[in-house]
């Protein structure tokens, strides 16, 4: 993608921008919101729009792409869009017909990062979230390895400019660097990451496997009532970033947002609203003095708000391990 200011170089060469806009929609809200806010955060100065196959909201996010391009706001090349390859298509004969329905749904041509959405492989099928006769996730057995190596196929195919993984812990994305005939390294490694799971281990880890660490949930996510324990408690509300944001008059959301920036995260912040959209791109125009960066590090306390236990009972479930 055209790349100005304010990205981060892949190890294969491509640059994905450090702030990207989520679209995923939870059940409660129509889908119809992913044309409006992804239009939205368009107009806000979003170029990297992060969606999936699981989310299906493929089509809505690419129509407010296409739109964008016919107002002649951007083009195809200033945007860099990821999806990912869902857990039931992890048989290597399917993952190129995923990522194929992704791209007929989203109508651009090819994808700037796709990305293996968990390490665990589902039961395929037309439901998203297989179930055995007992209401138990129908799981799979598919080797992840076997998985990449179609993925790097879709690569080759430039069907996908950049590859990845996301959910992965360190022992997983070390078991991909340790393939034989590795021919593309995972470029980054997207997982829930803020301040309350900082992810401090698995950043150093990726980062001397020159492998970009992407955050998700950075603000303490949206708080999906299908996903979210609701008695947890809420990132944004944390006494300590808003004193930080009294002290650098900004939002709580922005001093999290910057916080991942300056540790060298490309981080997701994910509105429905207009008015916070624009607040968060304005994260490039403010700094935190590194005694700030260190009270920040010290609200780790190793909670994740997005567990995915349906994928708990899977020998590669990822989050068991400490990183």
């Amino acid at each position: 993608m055209n790349c100005k200011d304010h990205c981060v170089k892949l190890n294969d060469g491509h640059f994905i921008p450090s702030l990207g806009f989520g679209t995923y929609i939870p059940d409660e809200v129509p889908k119809s919101k992913a044309v409006e806010s992804t239009k939205l955060a368009i107009d806000a100065g979003f170029r990297h729009i992060d969606t999936a196959y699981a989310y299906q909201v493929e089509e809505e996010v690419g129509q407010a792409i296409r739109s964008k391009i016919e107002e002649g706001i951007v083009k195809r090349e200033d945007i860099f869009l990821t999806s990912k390859l869902w857990c039931t298509f992890f048989h290597p004969d399917r993952v190129r017909a995923c990522l194929e329905r992704s791209l007929a749904s989203l109508k651009v041509g090819y994808v700037d990062l796709y990305l293996m959405h968990y390490p665990v492989a589902m039961k395929y099928g037309d439901d998203l979230f297989p179930t055995d006769e007992h209401g138990k996730s129908a799981l799979d057995t598919v080797d992840f390895c076997a998985t990449w190596e179609a993925m790097e196929k879709c690569k080759e195919a430039g069907l996908a400019k950049s590859i990845g993984v996301s959910n992965f812990n360190h022992r997983q994305l070390a078991r991909i660097l340790n393939k034989p005939g590795l021919k593309y390294k995972p470029v980054c490694n997207q997982v829930e990451c803020h301040p309350y799971l900082n992810q401090s281990k698995l950043l150093d880890f990726c980062k001397s496997k020159d492998i970009v660490l992407v955050a998700y949930g950075a603000l303490g996510t949206q708080r999906y009532k299908r996903w979210v324990d609701q008695s947890s408690p809420v990132l944004l509300n944390d006494p300590v970033l808003g004193a930080l944001a009294k002290k650098y008059n900004q939002s709580p959301a922005l001093i999290a947002l910057r916080y991942q920036l300056q540790r060298g995260v490309v981080v997701l912040a994910q509105s429905f609203i207009e008015r916070k959209m624009k607040e968060n791109v304005q994260v490039f125009g403010f700094q935190l003095s590194l005694e700030d960066m260190k009270v920040i590090d010290g609200l780790n306390r190793k909670l994740r708000y997005l567990g995915a236990e349906f994928l708990a009972d899977h020998p590669d479930y990822p989050f068991s391990d400490e990183y």
